[in-house]
C-alpha cells in the first residue's frame, strides 16, 4: 500500500469519527410532536371576513388569474338589495373555488388580491381527501379555516346577516 492510499484512509476515518461522536439528532415523531413552522410558511387557505362577518372578497378575479397551475376558479355576481352578508353588494364572488390536489402554495394568489381578502394559514394537516371531489374547497370551507383561525386567537366572528324573507302569507 502507498502512503497515499493509507493518508485517504485515515482522512476518512477521521471524518467518521467525528461524526459518531457528534451530539445524536433526535427525530421527530411526528404527528405526536410537532415542529414550529417558520412565519412566512404558507398552509391551507382561508377568505377572511370583516369584523361584523361580511365577506371581502368583490370577485374580481385576480387571483385566479394570478394562480400559475389555474387552481382557482371564481364567478361574480350581483345583488339588488343589501343584504348585510357581503362587503360590495354591487359585486361579490358568487362562486369561489380553489382545486387543492392541483394548488402548489406559491401564495401569489394572496399577493394579487386587491381586498385581502384572501390570506394563508399556518395549518397544513388538514388537507387530506378521500377522493377527488373532496379537493374542491368552496367559499364556505375557506371562511371557516378563517373563523377557526379566529376562535383560536380569542376572536369571535359573528354570523353573517342573512336577507330579509320577501314576500308573506296572504
Amino acid at each position: 500500500m502507498s502512503a497515499e492510499t493509507i493518508w485517504a484512509a485515515i482522512k476518512g476515518l477521521r471524518l467518521t469519527l467525528r461524526h459518531v461522536f457528534k451530539e445524536p439528532r433526535v427525530t421527530v415523531q411526528y404527528p405526536e410532536e410537532k415542529k414550529p413552522h417558520s412565519p412566512r410558511y404558507r398552509g391551507l387557505h382561508e377568505q377572511r371576513l370583516t369584523p361584523d362577518g361580511r365577506q371581502l372578497c368583490v370577485g374580481c378575479s385576480l387571483c385566479a388569474a394570478a394562480c400559475p397551475v389555474d387552481c382557482i376558479y371564481v364567478e361574480a355576481g350581483e345583488e339588488e338589495e343589501d343584504s348585510g352578508r357581503y362587503l360590495s353588494p354591487e359585486r361579490f364572488a358568487r362562486v369561489y373555488k380553489i382545486n387543492m390536489s392541483r394548488c402548489i402554495f406559491c401564495g401569489y394568489c394572496v399577493e394579487a388580491c386587491p381586498t385581502y381578502a384572501l390570506g394563508m394559514t399556518k395549518v397544513m394537516d388538514e388537507l387530506v381527501f378521500d377522493n377527488r371531489w373532496n379537493a374542491i374547497w368552496d367559499m364556505d370551507m375557506l371562511i371557516e379555516n378563517f373563523r377557526r383561525r379566529m376562535r383560536e386567537e380569542g376572536i369571535e366572528i359573528p354570523e353573517p346577516k342573512q336577507p330579509a324573507a320577501s314576500g308573506g302569507a296572504s
